[in-house]
Order: C-alpha cells, then structure tokens, then sequence
C-alpha cells in the first residue's frame, strides 16, 4: 500500500466515499449507556463491519430445497430486531450498516469476527470485487446445536482491503455484476 493501512482507509473513506457511513477510530461502547458491545470501525490493517437490524433465517416450514438457481423467498422469516436468534444447524442472512464503494484497484476479503467464530457462529461473505457497490449480504452459520445470537448494528466481520499494482482490466461494474448496488439483504440471483 506505501503507506499505514488505517491512514489509506480512512483516506479512501473521506474522499471517495467507499465506506458509508465511516467510523475513522474503533468503536468499544454504545454511544447511549456506556454499554460494551462488540467493536466495529477502523482497525489496524482492516474495517470492521455493523450488522444491520434487517435478518433473514431460514426455516424450512415448506419442505423446501435448497437450490441456488431458484432459491425461494418462503424459506426464510423475515425480521427486524436489535437481536437475531438463529436456530441451531440453521442459517440467517442480514446486511451491512455500511454501504461500500470498492476502488478499481482493490480487492476486498471479509472474515468474521473472533468473538462470534468463539461460539460456533460463521460469518461467509464472498469477495467484494473491483468497482462492485452497495450493502453487503452477510451470512450466519450457526454450527452449534443451541440457538445463537446476534447483535444488530455492532461488529460482525472484518474486511480486508488489497490493492493491485495495476487497475483491473474488467471490473464487477464493467461486467454488469448481478450484485451491482444491492440493497438491503439480497437473496442468490441465478
């Protein structure tokens, strides 16, 4: 990158608008009691990512299949809540607080967070390729047999950014991505 990550982050942030809304430091408390939640904003190589109070789980009430090529709506409750209760063995999908807008040179990885991978909670995000925008979709697998929670609008993932030593030569916009700015929690587009 040539220079610190965090100072490139926050660079790329205030004048290209690739992260909206931007937290420039590190988030630890809620802004209304003081209260701990689970961090999210500028890290040291990385940005740490809310999780709105828009879920999707799945349930599978319909006997359905689960097929990418026609994945059917009716499969999942609908909620909008500060918590998400996902069932055990199940899954739920939500999206990111911040909108992003991805640089032609940049290729952006996003792991989940160490203290939901502590409970058995994996968070799957695809790579967010050069020049795609919009809210992130965010899957939760909930590999325990106990039901698992999750907090709306505190960290839930980390994204990496790399840059490439030349632009792209055909970028997610240039492809007319499927994904291109998604809004809210988009379900899979065959």
């Amino acid at each position: 990158m040539g220079i610190k990550a965090d100072k490139w982050i926050r660079r790329m942030a205030q004048e290209k608008g690739m992260i909206e809304p931007f937290e420039a430091g590190q988030v630890r408390e809620s802004e209304s009691n003081q209260e701990r939640i689970i961090s999210y904003g500028t890290s040291s190589y990385g940005y740490d990512v809310r999780c709105a109070d828009e879920f999707k789980i799945f349930t599978n009430i319909n006997s359905a299949i689960v097929d990418p090529k026609n994945f059917s709506d009716e499969s999942f409750v609908d909620i909008k809540s500060d918590v998400c209760i996902i069932p055990p063995n199940s899954f739920a999908l939500a999206r990111t607080v911040e909108y992003f807008r991805i640089p032609r040179d940049v290729l952006t990885i996003c792991l989940g967070k160490s203290t939901y991978a502590r409970c058995g909670i994996i968070v799957n995000v695809t790579p967010l390729e050069p020049e795609w925008e919009g809210h992130v979709t965010l899957e939760f697998s909930n590999s325990t047999p106990l039901p698992a929670k999750i907090y709306a609008n505190e960290g839930v993932a980390q994204m990496l950014f790399f840059t490439g030593d030349e632009v792209c030569e055909t970028s997610y916009k240039d492809r007319k991505g499927k994904y291109q700015g998604q809004q809210g929690v988009t379900l899979p587009k065959a």
